[in-house]
């Protein structure tokens, strides 16, 4: 009798060994499961199917164990499902993204087309922009003197931002994702005036000039007929301006001056029209936007810059359009950097009274919509790099007495020798197949037409017109298309 009790009391203490050891298996397989790719380590796999483990765990421990076991089980589940402070486990996911990036290039340098030659640039670099969120364009009207053509859908200016898959976001259902900022906070508002108004901080009013202190987002709204917006970061941060609404002249230097920076991004801000302007002759700070660092325009809004003094937008290091409709009249060079000039995208209008664009440095276009009038001397150009010019996308049309010839071309390019002078203000109309793929009108006199596009492909039949003047057919073929009229 005694024995058939010791070996009931021996089966009893087995069952609730393995009661309390089920409870510690679903604890520790929340513990070492791995979350899978593209999902943050705030997820927790187990979730939903760990509490339904637990529960079976603990209804199989309730038929064979004590009271004892069961709370033990109960506190292995609840484990199970919260992360560590307690908190209900989570699904976030991540997304990643591309970031535009600029290499200029070096060491080549381009020739200067105004007649005939027998090659094309003497040399070819692989400078360039990488990759850019701004999508591709037909060409567009800027500036109010050129028609678009080239496509049969009607295009809109203003460039639109799309969103790409495969690989750059984190898997997981559209509700998971964290949802975006509604409403931007700005390091300060100001408003323009005889007397400005500043909101924020880093921003102080000296007259009626508004200097930037330290880095941030400093966004500006209103009108000033003398006025200046100066930037110097004495710890040369990051600054970005943005534009919304922005009348601004300056008759004592630079509308915007950017002294000292790390960088400085002017945005414009979607829907917004802005004009900048200068007067007073000054050699040393010579555009109505200068800058001693590295500039970068953006923004889906339109920026008119209109100057008197001698180049609209001047940098001592490298100009970026990255998109925005900009819209340039110069008494100068319409863009003139120390470094580089890259485009990639938006659409963007210069009538230079020198130079078109003039880089000391290296010409980059890998997007939007380019046209580029300058060069009325006869020793000027429309595009003048001294450096590589190099071109990966987009379209650009350009009208002066020279022009640069590429350095390296992801497509055949063409430059027509109109074989004389032709007088500013007439028409030129750009044809690929018998149908019309640009027109615009040059400010200046000119003699060469330069274009580029991703339509022209080995085998296409151009024709120019420059006025009631009709030249082509023209067979292109692979590289540079110099053709002489």
């Amino acid at each position: 009798m005694d024995h058939r009790k010791i070996l009931a009391a021996a089966a009893a203490f087995t069952l609730m060994a393995t009661a309390f050891s089920c409870g510690r298996d679903v604890e520790d397989s929340s513990s070492t499961s791995t979350a899978p790719a593209g999902v943050s380590d705030a997820f927790s796999p187990v979730g939903e199917d760990s509490s339904q483990a637990a529960q079976s765990a603990s209804e199989a421990s309730t038929q064979k164990s004590s009271s004892a076991s069961k709370e033990k089980t109960s506190e292995a589940s609840s484990q199970a499902a919260t992360n560590a402070d307690g908190t209900p486990a989570q699904k976030t996911t991540t997304a990643g993204g591309n970031t535009p990036s600029s290499n200029g290039g070096g060491g080549s340098s381009s020739d200067q087309t105004g007649q005939q030659d027998d090659n094309g640039s003497g040399g070819s670099s692989d400078g360039g922009s990488g990759s850019s969120d701004t999508p591709q364009q037909t060409p567009a009207s800027g500036g109010g003197n050129s028609t678009p053509s080239g496509s049969d859908k009607k295009n809109d200016p203003t460039p639109q931002k799309t969103t790409t898959a495969g690989g750059n976001s984190g898997s997981g259902s559209a509700q998971n994702q964290e949802p975006e900022e509604e409403e931007k906070s700005y390091t300060a508002e100001i408003k323009l005036g005889s007397k400005p108004s500043i909101s924020g901080e880093n921003a102080v009013v000296d007259g009626s000039t508004v200097k930037i202190t330290s880095g941030g987002d400093y966004i500006f709204t209103g009108k000033v007929s003398d006025g200046q917006i100066y930037v110097s970061t004495a710890s040369e941060e990051k600054v970005t301006i943005i534009l919304n609404g922005v009348d601004l002249t300056c008759t004592y230097g630079p509308a915007i001056y950017v002294d000292e920076a790390k960088k400085c991004t002017i945005k414009v801000k979607e829907g917004s029209v802005n004009n900048l302007a200068d007067v007073t002759k000054s050699k040393v700070n010579d555009g109505v936007i200068f800058s001693n660092d590295t500039l970068r325009i953006k923004g889906n809004g339109t920026l008119n810059i209109n100057a008197g003094n001698a180049h609209g937008i001047t940098s001592d290091d490298d100009v970026i359009f990255d998109n925005s409709i900009c819209n340039i009249k110069a008494a100068k060079s319409g863009i003139c950097a120390n470094d580089d000039i890259t485009i990639n995208g938006g659409t963007l209008t210069v009538n230079g009274s020198t130079n078109g664009l003039k880089s000391k440095g290296s010409i980059n276009v890998n997007g939007g919509t380019s046209y580029i009038c300058g060069g009325k001397k006869d020793e000027k150009s429309s595009i003048y790099a001294a450096g590589p010019f190099n071109y990966t996308d987009g379209y650009l049309f350009a009208a002066g007495n020279q022009v640069s010839a590429l350095s390296k071309s992801a497509k055949p390019y063409i430059i027509t020798d109109l074989g004389g002078t032709v007088s500013g203000g007439t028409a030129v109309k750009l044809s690929l197949n018998g149908k019309e793929a640009a027109s615009f009108t040059p400010s200046n006199d000119f003699r060469c037409v330069l274009m580029l596009s991703p339509e022209l492909a080995e085998g296409t039949k151009f024709t120019i017109n420059a006025g009631s003047d009709r030249k082509g057919d023209f067979t292109v073929e692979s590289g540079k298309n110099l053709f002489s009229l």
